[in-house]
C-alpha cells in the first residue's frame, strides 16, 4: 500500500482552466509537464514573458514562447511544446472545517534579506481560525514578517473516504517564475541573483517543487530549491595556473594514422595460442560450436587452415574460431589491439575514434563541492563538427558536435592529478569521446562521451554529473582501467 494524497490549486491557475502544457519526446508523442511545472508555464506565458528559465525549478531548461520550444541549458538541444485545453479541474466546495490549536504553535517565517540568503518557513497548525469560506474563494491572507511580503495559502488534505474531513494548514505558496499577479494580488519584487544574473523575483515565489504541507501539524522545514551551477565564477587569466608537472595545458588529435605492416590475420595470431582439441563449447562470437567451422560468412576474411580454425587467447584462456576473431578486428578500429567479447581484457594498446580537437586543463582558484581543502583543476573539450573517417560508423558522412566546448572539473587533490593524467592519456589514444548514437537526445552521427564519466556541474550535482560524489574519481579510474588505461600508463 502506498499513501495518496489530493492537491489543491488556485482556480485562476492552469488546471482551474484546463490548459495543460507538454513536451515532444523522442518517439514524436507528447509528455505533460508536472502539474507545478506546467503552472508555472502557463502563469509566465499568460503576462506575456518571452521565456521561462526552469532551472530554480531543479531543471536544466529553458522555455521559449516565442517559438515553443524547450532548450536543455547544457546540449542546447530543443524540443517543441504544445499547450492543449482540455476538462478543468472540479472546484472544492462547501465550507471548510474549523482548525484546531496546535502544540506547534503559529507559523513563522524568517526570509532575511529577501531570496539572497537561505528562505526557512518553518509550518505548523495555527493556534485559531476565523470562520472558514468556500474553497473557491481561495482564502488567501497577506503576511508581513521582518519587513517581507507572503502571501498565504490554504491547502487541504483528503484524511477520509467516507465522508470528506479536511485538514487545513496555512502554507506559503513558493513558485519560481517572474509574475507580476498572484490570485490578483501584488506582492513587492526583491532582487535575487540567479543563473541569468539579477532579475525581480516575488519573495512569495521562490521555488513551487518546495511546497510542503505538514497535514499532522508536524512541524516541516522548508529551504530554497537548490540552484544548478554549471560554471565557477568568472575566472581571470592571472588566476588560472598551470598543473605541476603536467607541462603544456594544451593537448591535440589529429586524424587516425594508418597502422601499415602487419596483416589483420597476423595481428590476431599474435595474441592466440594453436588449440588442437577444441572444446565442447560454441564460440561467443558466432554462437557455432568450436569443434565444427567458423558461423561466420562475410568478406575480407580468407580461408584459414582447419589445425588453425581455432585458438585460445594467451592471457585469458577465451577460445574462439580463428575466421570470427580475424572479422571482429575489421569491424573495428584496426589498430592493433584485440579485446576479448568475453571478458574484455586488452591485448596490446586500444584506440579509439574519436574526432580531432583539443583538449586544455588548469587549475583555478575554487574549491567545489565537497573538496573544501583543494583548489579545482579544470577540463575543456573542444571538438568541431566534420566529416566521418572509415573508423567511423558511417564513412564519408558529416557528424555533430553538440555542447562543445565541454568545461569538466576535478578536485586539485593528489588522486584527482592522477585522474587527469589518465585522462590525458586517454585522450592521446582517442578514447574520451566517439562518434555514435547520443544515449539522451538519439540523435545518430554525433559527438558522444565514451563510457567515461565527467562531471559537468561546478557547484551542484542537481543533474547527477556534479559535486559532491565520493566515489566519483574511484569509478574513473576504473572506467579508465576498463579501456586499457592503467596507473602505468599515468607516468608522464
Amino acid at each position: 500500500l502506498r499513501p495518496v494524497r489530493r492537491s489543491f490549486y488556485d482556480p485562476s491557475s492552469a488546471p482551474g482552466h484546463g490548459w495543460i502544457w507538454e513536451w515532444e519526446n523522442d518517439a514524436g508523442s507528447w509528455t505533460t509537464y508536472d502539474t507545478e511545472v506546467g503552472i508555472a508555464i502557463q502563469a509566465a506565458h499568460e503576462w506575456q514573458q518571452p521565456w521561462l528559465d526552469l532551472a530554480p525549478l531543479g531543471f536544466c531548461y529553458l522555455i521559449d514562447f516565442q517559438s515553443m520550444t524547450q532548450i536543455n541549458h547544457q546540449t542546447q538541444r530543443r524540443r517543441r511544446i504544445q499547450c492543449r485545453s482540455d476538462l478543468a479541474y472540479p472546484l472544492v466546495s462547501g465550507p471548510l472545517p474549523k482548525l484546531t490549536k496546535s502544540s506547534f504553535g503559529t507559523v513563522g517565517v524568517s526570509a532575511g534579506g529577501g531570496l539572497n540568503g537561505a528562505c526557512e518557513t518553518v509550518l505548523g497548525s495555527r493556534g485559531s481560525a476565523k470562520k472558514s469560506q468556500p474553497a473557491c474563494s481561495a482564502a488567501h491572507r497577506y503576511g508581513t514578517v521582518k519587513g517581507t511580503h507572503c502571501i498565504w495559502v490554504s491547502t487541504e488534505s483528503i484524511l477520509h473516504s467516507n465522508h470528506v474531513v479536511m485538514s487545513r494548514t496555512n502554507t506559503p505558496f513558493f513558485t519560481a517564475f517572474h509574475l507580476n499577479r498572484v490570485c490578483a494580488f501584488r506582492v513587492p519584487t526583491v532582487p535575487v541573483k540567479n543563473l541569468s544574473g539579477s532579475s525581480p523575483v516575488h519573495p512569495a515565489l521562490a521555488g513551487i517543487t518546495g511546497i510542503l504541507m505538514s497535514a499532522a501539524g508536524l512541524p516541516v522545514c522548508l529551504t530554497r530549491p537548490p540552484k544548478l551551477v554549471l560554471h565557477p565564477p568568472t575566472v581571470s587569466k592571472s588566476d588560472i595556473k598551470p598543473i605541476p608537472g603536467l607541462g603544456h595545458c594544451c593537448r591535440k588529435t589529429t586524424k587516425k594514422q594508418t597502422r601499415k605492416g602487419k596483416t589483420p590475420e597476423e595481428v590476431v595470431k599474435q595474441y592466440l595460442q594453436k588449440v588442437r582439441g577444441p572444446s565442447d563449447e560454441d564460440c561467443n562470437i558466432c554462437m557455432e560450436p568450436l569443434g565444427g567451422p567458423s558461423g561466420y560468412k562475410g568478406p575480407n576474411v580468407a580461408d584459414l587452415s582447419r589445425s588453425e580454425s581455432v585458438g585460445r587467447l594467451a592471457q585469458c584462456g577465451h577460445q574462439y574460431h580463428l575466421q570470427c576473431l580475424v572479422a571482429m578486428y575489421l569491424n573495428g578500429i584496426k589498430d592493433g589491439s584485440l579485446q576479448c567479447p568475453t571478458c574484455k581484457t586488452i591485448y596490446g594498446v586500444k584506440t579509439g575514434n574519436q574526432p580531432p580537437g583539443k583538449m586544455e586543463y588548469h587549475i583555478i582558484p575554487y574549491s567545489l563541492p565537497g573538496h573544501p581543502d583543494c583548489k579545482t583543476i579544470r577540463i575543456i573539450y573542444n571538438i568541431p563538427p566534420g566529416i566521418q573517417g572509415p573508423e567511423h560508423p558511417n564513412p564519408g558522412k558529416p557528424f555533430t558536435a553538440r555542447g562543445f566546448p565541454r568545461h569538466c572539473y576535478l578536485p586539485d587533490s593528489e588522486k584527482g592529478r592522477k585522474v587527469l593524467r589518465l585522462l590525458i592519456v586517454a585522450w592521446d589514444r582517442r578514447l574520451v569521446f566517439s562518434v555514435g548514437t547520443s544515449s539522451t537526445t538519439g540523435e545518430t552521427d554525433t559527438v558522444i562521451w565514451n563510457e567515461v564519466h565527467h562531471k559537468t556541474e561546478f557547484g551542484s550535482n542537481l543533474t547527477g554529473h556534479g559535486y559532491p560524489d565520493p566515489g566519483h574519481l574511484d569509478n574513473v579510474l576504473d572506467e579508465l582501467k576498463a579501456q586499457g588505461i592503467t596507473e602505468e600508463d599515468g607516468q608522464l
